[in-house]
Protein backbone atom coordinates (compact mmCIF):
# COMPACT_ATOMS: atom_id res chain seq x y z
CA UNK A 1 0.00 0.00 0.00
CA UNK A 2 1.06 3.68 -0.60
CA UNK A 3 2.12 5.16 3.02
CA UNK A 4 1.39 8.46 1.70
CA UNK A 5 -1.88 7.99 0.46
CA UNK A 6 -4.40 10.21 2.79
CA UNK A 7 -7.40 8.66 4.13
CA UNK A 8 -10.72 9.71 2.59
CA UNK A 9 -12.98 11.96 4.26
CA UNK A 10 -16.33 10.96 5.17
CA UNK A 11 -18.65 14.03 5.74
CA UNK A 12 -21.86 12.99 7.25
CA UNK A 13 -24.88 13.28 4.90
CA UNK A 14 -26.67 16.15 6.21
CA UNK A 15 -23.01 18.18 5.56
CA UNK A 16 -22.89 16.61 2.26
CA UNK A 17 -26.19 17.96 1.34
CA UNK A 18 -25.52 21.46 2.58
CA UNK A 19 -22.25 21.39 0.66
CA UNK A 20 -24.12 20.22 -2.40
CA UNK A 21 -26.51 23.22 -2.11
CA UNK A 22 -23.92 26.23 -1.45
CA UNK A 23 -21.59 24.59 -4.96
CA UNK A 24 -25.01 24.64 -6.72
CA UNK A 25 -25.71 28.17 -5.02
CA UNK A 26 -22.75 29.66 -6.47
CA UNK A 27 -21.70 28.04 -9.74
CA UNK A 28 -25.15 29.35 -11.63
CA UNK A 29 -23.13 32.73 -12.74
CA UNK A 30 -26.45 35.48 -12.96
CA UNK A 31 -28.93 33.31 -10.99
CA UNK A 32 -28.33 33.30 -7.18
CA UNK A 33 -30.06 29.92 -6.22
CA UNK A 34 -30.43 27.26 -8.71
CA UNK A 35 -29.81 23.56 -6.85
CA UNK A 36 -31.34 21.50 -10.02
CA UNK A 37 -29.61 23.57 -12.51
CA UNK A 38 -32.39 24.23 -14.77
CA UNK A 39 -31.46 28.21 -15.27
CA UNK A 40 -27.72 28.22 -16.69
CA UNK A 41 -28.85 28.12 -20.52
CA UNK A 42 -30.98 31.16 -19.68
CA UNK A 43 -30.19 34.56 -21.65
CA UNK A 44 -28.93 37.31 -19.21
CA UNK A 45 -30.53 40.08 -20.78
CA UNK A 46 -33.95 40.55 -22.82
CA UNK A 47 -32.00 40.12 -26.14
CA UNK A 48 -30.61 36.94 -25.60
CA UNK A 49 -27.86 35.71 -27.75
CA UNK A 50 -27.69 38.42 -29.87
CA UNK A 51 -26.96 41.12 -26.97
CA UNK A 52 -25.74 39.46 -24.07
CA UNK A 53 -24.60 42.67 -22.66
CA UNK A 54 -27.11 45.46 -22.91
CA UNK A 55 -24.26 48.31 -23.01
CA UNK A 56 -26.78 51.54 -23.63
CA UNK A 57 -28.32 53.41 -21.57
CA UNK A 58 -29.62 56.80 -20.60
CA UNK A 59 -30.21 58.97 -23.69
CA UNK A 60 -29.52 58.01 -27.50
CA UNK A 61 -26.10 58.65 -29.15
CA UNK A 62 -26.31 61.44 -31.53
CA UNK A 63 -26.21 60.12 -34.69
CA UNK A 64 -28.27 57.38 -33.93
CA UNK A 65 -26.50 54.30 -35.23
CA UNK A 66 -28.36 51.18 -36.83
CA UNK A 67 -26.58 48.76 -34.07
CA UNK A 68 -27.46 50.83 -31.44
CA UNK A 69 -31.18 51.14 -32.10
CA UNK A 70 -31.48 48.10 -32.65
CA UNK A 71 -30.20 46.83 -29.06
CA UNK A 72 -32.18 49.36 -27.67
CA UNK A 73 -34.86 47.71 -28.89
CA UNK A 74 -34.07 44.15 -28.10
CA UNK A 75 -33.30 45.10 -24.72
CA UNK A 76 -35.98 47.61 -23.70
CA UNK A 77 -39.41 46.57 -25.80
CA UNK A 78 -41.55 44.92 -23.49
CA UNK A 79 -42.61 42.56 -26.26
CA UNK A 80 -38.94 40.96 -25.92
CA UNK A 81 -38.58 41.44 -22.04
CA UNK A 82 -41.97 39.02 -21.64
CA UNK A 83 -40.68 36.45 -24.25
CA UNK A 84 -37.48 36.74 -22.02
CA UNK A 85 -39.35 36.22 -19.03
CA UNK A 86 -41.39 32.86 -20.52
CA UNK A 87 -38.36 31.52 -21.05
CA UNK A 88 -37.42 32.07 -17.29
CA UNK A 89 -40.90 30.82 -16.27
CA UNK A 90 -40.61 27.55 -18.42
CA UNK A 91 -37.11 26.71 -16.81
CA UNK A 92 -38.77 26.85 -13.45
CA UNK A 93 -41.33 24.12 -14.69
CA UNK A 94 -38.31 22.58 -15.65
CA UNK A 95 -36.99 22.56 -12.07
CA UNK A 96 -40.13 21.52 -10.29
CA UNK A 97 -41.19 18.28 -12.63
CA UNK A 98 -37.29 17.47 -11.69
CA UNK A 99 -37.73 18.72 -8.26
CA UNK A 100 -40.69 14.92 -8.29
CA UNK A 101 -37.68 13.06 -8.33
CA UNK A 102 -36.42 13.77 -4.63
CA UNK A 103 -37.99 13.42 -1.31
CA UNK A 104 -40.08 15.25 0.30
CA UNK A 105 -39.61 16.48 4.11
CA UNK A 106 -41.84 17.98 6.28
CA UNK A 107 -41.46 19.34 10.08
CA UNK A 108 -43.75 20.39 12.34
CA UNK A 109 -43.91 21.79 15.72
CA UNK A 110 -46.56 22.69 18.32
CA UNK A 111 -46.75 24.07 21.50
CA UNK A 112 -49.95 23.73 23.74
CA UNK A 113 -50.87 25.15 27.08
CA UNK A 114 -53.64 22.91 28.83
CA UNK A 115 -55.33 24.05 31.76
CA UNK A 116 -58.13 21.71 32.71
CA UNK A 117 -59.97 21.41 36.13
CA UNK A 118 -62.59 18.51 36.86
CA UNK A 119 -64.42 19.13 40.07
CA UNK A 120 -66.61 16.22 41.48
CA UNK A 121 -68.91 17.25 44.12
CA UNK A 122 -68.96 15.20 47.48
CA UNK A 123 -65.71 13.28 45.54
CA UNK A 124 -62.97 15.11 45.78
CA UNK A 125 -60.43 12.03 45.37
CA UNK A 126 -61.88 12.06 41.87
CA UNK A 127 -61.51 15.47 41.20
CA UNK A 128 -58.53 16.98 38.78
CA UNK A 129 -56.64 19.90 38.36
CA UNK A 130 -53.87 19.74 35.41
CA UNK A 131 -51.96 22.98 34.24
CA UNK A 132 -49.21 21.73 31.85
CA UNK A 133 -47.54 22.53 28.81
CA UNK A 134 -47.42 20.10 26.05
CA UNK A 135 -45.11 19.91 23.26
CA UNK A 136 -45.18 18.17 19.76
CA UNK A 137 -42.72 17.30 17.38
CA UNK A 138 -42.51 15.11 14.25
CA UNK A 139 -40.69 14.73 10.70
CA UNK A 140 -42.35 13.00 7.79
CA UNK A 141 -40.82 11.90 4.69
CA UNK A 142 -42.64 11.01 0.95
CA UNK A 143 -40.92 9.62 -2.10
CA UNK A 144 -42.53 8.62 -5.03
CA UNK A 145 -40.60 5.75 -6.00
CA UNK A 146 -42.49 4.13 -9.50
CA UNK A 147 -45.57 5.56 -10.73
CA UNK A 148 -45.09 4.01 -14.37
CA UNK A 149 -43.45 7.06 -16.18
CA UNK A 150 -45.64 9.70 -14.97
CA UNK A 151 -43.13 11.82 -13.67
CA UNK A 152 -40.98 11.25 -16.90
CA UNK A 153 -43.76 12.18 -19.23
CA UNK A 154 -44.14 15.63 -16.84
CA UNK A 155 -40.24 16.64 -16.95
CA UNK A 156 -40.74 15.63 -20.72
CA UNK A 157 -42.99 17.83 -21.15
CA UNK A 158 -41.73 20.56 -18.68
CA UNK A 159 -38.51 20.16 -21.43
CA UNK A 160 -40.27 20.57 -24.22
CA UNK A 161 -42.40 23.89 -23.09
CA UNK A 162 -38.75 25.47 -22.23
CA UNK A 163 -37.65 24.56 -26.23
CA UNK A 164 -40.36 26.04 -27.12
CA UNK A 165 -40.40 29.30 -25.56
CA UNK A 166 -36.53 29.15 -26.48
CA UNK A 167 -37.52 28.85 -29.57
CA UNK A 168 -40.49 31.57 -29.54
CA UNK A 169 -37.88 34.27 -27.94
CA UNK A 170 -35.76 33.57 -31.05
CA UNK A 171 -38.56 34.19 -33.35
CA UNK A 172 -39.16 37.18 -31.40
CA UNK A 173 -35.86 38.94 -31.25
CA UNK A 174 -35.61 38.19 -35.19
CA UNK A 175 -38.85 39.58 -35.56
CA UNK A 176 -38.29 42.83 -33.57
CA UNK A 177 -34.27 43.38 -35.03
CA UNK A 178 -36.18 43.47 -38.21
CA UNK A 179 -38.58 45.81 -36.84
CA UNK A 180 -36.14 47.71 -35.35
CA UNK A 181 -33.95 47.64 -38.94
CA UNK A 182 -36.99 48.43 -40.91
CA UNK A 183 -38.10 51.27 -38.47
CA UNK A 184 -34.66 53.04 -38.69
CA UNK A 185 -34.55 52.75 -42.70
CA UNK A 186 -37.46 54.17 -42.83
CA UNK A 187 -36.62 57.23 -40.84
CA UNK A 188 -33.12 57.41 -42.85
CA UNK A 189 -35.66 57.01 -45.69
CA UNK A 190 -37.80 59.85 -44.55
CA UNK A 191 -35.01 62.62 -43.19
CA UNK A 192 -33.51 61.42 -47.02
CA UNK A 193 -36.86 62.77 -48.62
CA UNK A 194 -36.40 65.38 -46.20
CA UNK A 195 -33.54 66.43 -47.56
CA UNK A 196 -34.50 66.13 -51.34
CA UNK A 197 -37.79 68.10 -50.37
CA UNK A 198 -35.66 70.92 -49.24
CA UNK A 199 -33.23 70.64 -52.09
CA UNK A 200 -35.92 70.53 -54.98
CA UNK A 201 -37.79 73.69 -52.95
CA UNK A 202 -34.65 75.65 -53.02
CA UNK A 203 -34.31 74.16 -57.15
CA UNK A 204 -37.64 75.32 -57.97
CA UNK A 205 -37.15 78.79 -55.95
CA UNK A 206 -34.26 79.62 -58.20
CA UNK A 207 -36.11 78.64 -61.38
CA UNK A 208 -39.31 80.76 -60.27
CA UNK A 209 -36.58 83.97 -59.60
CA UNK A 210 -35.28 83.34 -63.11
CA UNK A 211 -38.10 82.80 -65.06
CA UNK A 212 -39.49 86.09 -62.87
CA UNK A 213 -36.37 87.98 -63.84
CA UNK A 214 -36.93 86.70 -67.51
CA UNK A 215 -40.82 88.01 -67.50
CA UNK A 216 -40.05 91.31 -65.63
CA UNK A 217 -37.62 91.78 -68.68
CA UNK A 218 -39.99 90.86 -71.03
CA UNK A 219 -37.97 88.37 -72.52
CA UNK A 220 -40.42 86.08 -71.40
CA UNK A 221 -44.55 85.56 -71.21
CA UNK A 222 -45.83 86.19 -67.66
CA UNK A 223 -47.51 82.17 -67.72
CA UNK A 224 -43.48 81.14 -67.69
CA UNK A 225 -43.40 82.62 -64.59
CA UNK A 226 -46.84 81.30 -63.04
CA UNK A 227 -45.75 77.75 -64.15
CA UNK A 228 -42.27 78.29 -62.34
CA UNK A 229 -44.31 79.85 -58.98
CA UNK A 230 -46.94 77.47 -59.56
CA UNK A 231 -44.13 74.22 -59.71
CA UNK A 232 -42.50 76.01 -56.36
CA UNK A 233 -45.70 75.93 -54.48
CA UNK A 234 -46.26 72.05 -55.37
CA UNK A 235 -42.27 71.76 -53.78
CA UNK A 236 -43.52 73.49 -50.25
CA UNK A 237 -46.47 71.58 -50.09
CA UNK A 238 -43.64 68.05 -50.63
CA UNK A 239 -41.62 69.69 -48.03
CA UNK A 240 -44.44 70.12 -45.59
CA UNK A 241 -45.55 67.22 -45.80
CA UNK A 242 -41.99 65.37 -45.73
CA UNK A 243 -41.47 67.67 -42.37
CA UNK A 244 -44.24 65.57 -41.04
CA UNK A 245 -43.58 61.95 -42.25
CA UNK A 246 -40.03 62.20 -40.85
CA UNK A 247 -40.83 63.02 -37.07
CA UNK A 248 -43.56 60.42 -37.44
CA UNK A 249 -40.87 58.28 -38.50
CA UNK A 250 -38.98 59.28 -35.72
CA UNK A 251 -41.80 58.89 -33.01
CA UNK A 252 -42.13 55.00 -34.34
CA UNK A 253 -38.12 54.51 -34.00
CA UNK A 254 -38.17 55.99 -30.25
CA UNK A 255 -41.28 53.91 -29.68
CA UNK A 256 -39.47 50.24 -30.97
CA UNK A 257 -36.79 50.83 -28.29
CA UNK A 258 -39.48 51.53 -25.76
CA UNK A 259 -38.62 55.55 -25.67
CA UNK A 260 -41.07 58.25 -25.75
CA UNK A 261 -42.17 59.36 -29.04
CA UNK A 262 -41.45 63.28 -28.45
CA UNK A 263 -37.47 61.69 -27.18
CA UNK A 264 -34.99 63.56 -30.10
CA UNK A 265 -33.02 61.56 -31.91
CA UNK A 266 -30.56 62.45 -34.81
CA UNK A 267 -30.78 59.47 -37.46
CA UNK A 268 -28.28 60.05 -40.20
CA UNK A 269 -29.55 60.25 -43.91
CA UNK A 270 -30.02 57.16 -46.62
CA UNK A 271 -26.39 57.91 -48.73
CA UNK A 272 -25.54 56.31 -51.95
CA UNK A 273 -22.62 54.81 -49.70
CA UNK A 274 -24.17 51.48 -49.50
CA UNK A 275 -22.54 48.45 -51.52
CA UNK A 276 -25.93 47.34 -52.92
CA UNK A 277 -25.62 43.57 -53.70
CA UNK A 278 -26.23 40.13 -52.40
CA UNK A 279 -24.55 36.58 -52.80
CA UNK A 280 -26.27 33.22 -51.71
CA UNK A 281 -24.37 30.24 -51.72
CA UNK A 282 -27.05 28.39 -51.83
CA UNK A 283 -30.10 28.28 -54.01
CA UNK A 284 -33.93 29.38 -52.50
CA UNK A 285 -34.74 25.95 -53.19
CA UNK A 286 -31.98 24.80 -50.72
CA UNK A 287 -32.77 28.18 -48.14
CA UNK A 288 -36.85 26.95 -48.01
CA UNK A 289 -35.43 23.05 -47.02
CA UNK A 290 -32.96 24.39 -44.21
CA UNK A 291 -35.92 27.16 -43.05
CA UNK A 292 -38.31 24.22 -42.57
CA UNK A 293 -35.96 22.23 -40.14
CA UNK A 294 -34.27 24.77 -38.31
CA UNK A 295 -36.21 28.61 -37.95
CA UNK A 296 -36.86 29.15 -34.61
CA UNK A 297 -40.86 29.33 -35.43
CA UNK A 298 -40.77 25.85 -36.33
CA UNK A 299 -38.65 24.77 -33.58
CA UNK A 300 -41.15 26.45 -31.64
CA UNK A 301 -44.12 24.65 -33.11
CA UNK A 302 -42.22 21.38 -32.98
CA UNK A 303 -41.11 21.89 -29.38
CA UNK A 304 -45.19 22.47 -28.59
CA UNK A 305 -45.93 18.93 -30.43
CA UNK A 306 -43.06 17.26 -28.50
CA UNK A 307 -45.02 19.02 -25.01
CA UNK A 308 -48.09 17.78 -26.16
CA UNK A 309 -47.03 13.95 -26.88
CA UNK A 310 -45.78 13.91 -23.58
CA UNK A 311 -48.88 15.38 -22.12
CA UNK A 312 -50.37 12.38 -23.32
CA UNK A 313 -48.51 10.02 -21.82
CA UNK A 314 -48.57 12.07 -18.86
CA UNK A 315 -52.44 11.89 -18.24
CA UNK A 316 -52.57 8.52 -18.91
CA UNK A 317 -49.59 7.41 -16.09
CA UNK A 318 -51.63 9.41 -13.34
CA UNK A 319 -54.59 6.78 -14.02
CA UNK A 320 -51.78 4.07 -13.26
CA UNK A 321 -50.76 3.02 -9.57
CA UNK A 322 -47.88 4.62 -7.80
CA UNK A 323 -45.48 3.09 -4.76
CA UNK A 324 -44.31 5.17 -2.56
CA UNK A 325 -41.71 5.28 0.71
CA UNK A 326 -43.10 6.64 3.63
CA UNK A 327 -42.03 7.43 6.94
CA UNK A 328 -42.53 9.19 10.20
CA UNK A 329 -41.04 10.10 13.56
CA UNK A 330 -42.89 12.58 16.19
CA UNK A 331 -42.35 12.65 19.97
CA UNK A 332 -44.54 14.22 22.61
CA UNK A 333 -44.44 14.87 26.28
CA UNK A 334 -48.11 14.53 27.02
CA UNK A 335 -49.07 14.14 30.80
CA UNK A 336 -50.05 10.58 31.59
CA UNK A 337 -51.89 9.34 34.49
CA UNK A 338 -53.10 5.84 35.87
CA UNK A 339 -56.87 6.96 36.01
CA UNK A 340 -59.59 9.47 36.84
CA UNK A 341 -58.83 11.35 39.62
CA UNK A 342 -55.29 10.06 40.37
CA UNK A 343 -52.23 12.21 39.53
CA UNK A 344 -50.79 13.24 36.10
CA UNK A 345 -47.25 12.20 36.14
CA UNK A 346 -44.74 14.21 33.27
CA UNK A 347 -43.57 11.59 30.04
CA UNK A 348 -42.24 11.76 27.24
CA UNK A 349 -43.15 9.23 23.98
CA UNK A 350 -42.15 9.45 20.67
CA UNK A 351 -44.13 7.16 17.33
CA UNK A 352 -41.97 6.33 14.53
CA UNK A 353 -43.10 4.34 11.27
CA UNK A 354 -41.68 3.06 7.36
CA UNK A 355 -43.01 1.57 5.27
CA UNK A 356 -43.94 1.37 1.55
CA UNK A 357 -47.44 2.67 -0.11
CA UNK A 358 -49.53 1.45 -2.74
CA UNK A 359 -51.87 3.74 -4.54
CA UNK A 360 -54.20 2.06 -6.99
CA UNK A 361 -57.20 3.90 -8.80
CA UNK A 362 -59.79 1.82 -9.39
CA UNK A 363 -62.79 4.12 -10.83
CA UNK A 364 -63.03 7.71 -12.18
CA UNK A 365 -66.04 7.30 -13.85
CA UNK A 366 -64.34 7.29 -17.07
CA UNK A 367 -63.24 10.83 -17.12
CA UNK A 368 -59.42 9.61 -17.55
CA UNK A 369 -60.16 8.39 -20.81
CA UNK A 370 -61.69 11.47 -21.89
CA UNK A 371 -59.01 13.22 -20.86
CA UNK A 372 -56.47 10.97 -22.74
CA UNK A 373 -58.55 11.99 -25.68
CA UNK A 374 -58.63 15.40 -25.02
CA UNK A 375 -54.26 15.44 -24.83
CA UNK A 376 -54.34 13.38 -28.25
CA UNK A 377 -56.56 15.63 -30.06
CA UNK A 378 -54.49 18.25 -28.71
CA UNK A 379 -51.24 16.46 -30.02
CA UNK A 380 -53.04 16.03 -33.24
CA UNK A 381 -53.27 19.97 -33.59
CA UNK A 382 -49.98 20.66 -32.93
CA UNK A 383 -48.93 18.21 -35.46
CA UNK A 384 -50.92 20.66 -37.91
CA UNK A 385 -48.99 23.46 -36.02
CA UNK A 386 -45.79 22.16 -37.08
CA UNK A 387 -46.81 21.80 -41.13
CA UNK A 388 -48.40 25.37 -41.09
CA UNK A 389 -45.21 26.91 -39.48
CA UNK A 390 -43.61 24.73 -42.32
CA UNK A 391 -45.13 26.05 -44.61
CA UNK A 392 -45.42 29.71 -43.51
CA UNK A 393 -41.62 29.92 -43.60
CA UNK A 394 -41.32 29.04 -46.90
CA UNK A 395 -43.23 31.24 -48.31
CA UNK A 396 -41.97 33.77 -45.92
CA UNK A 397 -38.43 33.03 -47.74
CA UNK A 398 -39.35 32.91 -51.55
CA UNK A 399 -41.51 36.10 -50.73
CA UNK A 400 -38.27 37.67 -49.40
CA UNK A 401 -35.65 36.27 -51.72
CA UNK A 402 -38.13 37.78 -54.84
CA UNK A 403 -37.89 40.98 -53.19
CA UNK A 404 -34.18 41.37 -52.37
CA UNK A 405 -33.61 40.39 -55.93
CA UNK A 406 -36.19 43.16 -57.56
CA UNK A 407 -34.83 45.35 -54.98
CA UNK A 408 -30.90 45.35 -56.10
CA UNK A 409 -31.59 45.59 -59.44
CA UNK A 410 -33.56 48.51 -58.95
CA UNK A 411 -31.12 50.14 -56.86
CA UNK A 412 -28.89 50.30 -59.60
CA UNK A 413 -32.06 51.48 -62.12
CA UNK A 414 -32.58 54.53 -59.76
CA UNK A 415 -28.62 55.22 -59.83
CA UNK A 416 -28.66 55.22 -63.70
CA UNK A 417 -31.85 57.02 -63.84
CA UNK A 418 -30.98 59.71 -60.73
CA UNK A 419 -27.27 60.34 -63.33
CA UNK A 420 -29.45 60.65 -66.32
CA UNK A 421 -32.36 63.40 -64.62
CA UNK A 422 -29.16 64.97 -63.24
CA UNK A 423 -27.35 65.51 -67.02
CA UNK A 424 -31.07 66.32 -68.38
CA UNK A 425 -31.71 69.39 -65.71
CA UNK A 426 -28.28 71.17 -65.87
CA UNK A 427 -28.67 71.06 -69.81
CA UNK A 428 -32.42 72.63 -69.59
CA UNK A 429 -31.12 74.90 -66.86
CA UNK A 430 -27.88 75.91 -69.34
CA UNK A 431 -30.51 76.34 -71.98
CA UNK A 432 -32.48 78.33 -70.40
CA UNK A 433 -30.06 80.96 -68.79
CA UNK A 434 -28.74 81.26 -72.52
CA UNK A 435 -32.42 82.00 -73.98
CA UNK A 436 -32.74 79.49 -75.76
CA UNK A 437 -34.48 77.05 -73.97
CA UNK A 438 -38.37 77.40 -73.05
CA UNK A 439 -39.71 77.46 -69.40
CA UNK A 440 -41.51 73.87 -69.73
CA UNK A 441 -38.36 71.95 -70.61
CA UNK A 442 -36.63 73.51 -67.54
CA UNK A 443 -39.71 72.55 -65.26
CA UNK A 444 -40.01 68.79 -66.88
CA UNK A 445 -36.20 68.37 -66.30
CA UNK A 446 -36.83 69.87 -62.74
CA UNK A 447 -39.56 67.67 -61.88
CA UNK A 448 -38.05 64.37 -63.74
CA UNK A 449 -35.05 65.17 -61.20
CA UNK A 450 -36.99 65.50 -58.08
CA UNK A 451 -38.79 62.17 -58.82
CA UNK A 452 -35.56 60.20 -59.81
CA UNK A 453 -33.92 61.37 -56.42
CA UNK A 454 -36.89 60.50 -54.49
CA UNK A 455 -36.70 56.98 -56.02
CA UNK A 456 -33.02 56.58 -55.70
CA UNK A 457 -33.54 57.11 -51.85
CA UNK A 458 -36.57 55.00 -51.87
CA UNK A 459 -34.70 52.01 -54.29
CA UNK A 460 -32.02 51.90 -51.57
CA UNK A 461 -34.32 51.88 -48.71
CA UNK A 462 -36.05 49.33 -50.21
CA UNK A 463 -32.81 46.88 -50.49
CA UNK A 464 -31.83 47.59 -47.00
CA UNK A 465 -35.44 46.35 -45.62
CA UNK A 466 -35.40 43.74 -48.36
CA UNK A 467 -32.03 42.58 -47.06
CA UNK A 468 -32.92 42.23 -43.34
CA UNK A 469 -35.97 41.32 -43.98
CA UNK A 470 -34.29 38.03 -45.79
CA UNK A 471 -31.87 37.47 -42.58
CA UNK A 472 -35.51 37.53 -40.67
CA UNK A 473 -37.15 35.12 -42.59
CA UNK A 474 -34.42 32.79 -43.24
CA UNK A 475 -34.13 33.06 -38.66
CA UNK A 476 -30.09 33.88 -39.39
CA UNK A 477 -30.06 37.64 -38.26
CA UNK A 478 -27.29 38.97 -35.46
CA UNK A 479 -25.17 41.67 -34.91
CA UNK A 480 -23.38 41.89 -38.20
CA UNK A 481 -26.49 42.34 -39.94
CA UNK A 482 -25.82 45.79 -38.84
CA UNK A 483 -23.27 48.45 -38.70
CA UNK A 484 -21.04 49.24 -36.13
Amino acid sequence: MNANRKPISRKPAGRRFMTFLMLAATSTGAHAFDPLRVERDISATAGGAIVPVCAFSGAPSRPLRLAEAVERTLCNNPRTRAAWAVVKAQAAGVGAARAAYLPTISANWQGVRESSVIDIENHPALSEDINAFTRTAGVSLNWLLYDFGGREAVLRNANALLEAARATQDATLQSFFAQAAKDYYATQTAIGELNAAQDVEAMTRQSMAAAQARADKGVAPVTDALQAQTQHEQAVFSLTKAESDAQTALGTLAADMNLTPDVPLEVPAVTDEARVDHNFNETVAEMIRAVQAAHPSVRAAQAQYDAALAKVSQTRAQGLPSISLVAKYSRNNQPQSLGLGLATYSSTGHDAYIGVQVSIPLFEGFGRKYQIDQAKAQAERQEDAVEDAQRQVALDVWSSYQSLTGATRNAQNSANLLDIAQRSWDAAKHRYDAGVGNILELLNTQAALANARQRRIQALADWDNARVDMAAKLGTLGRLDVSP
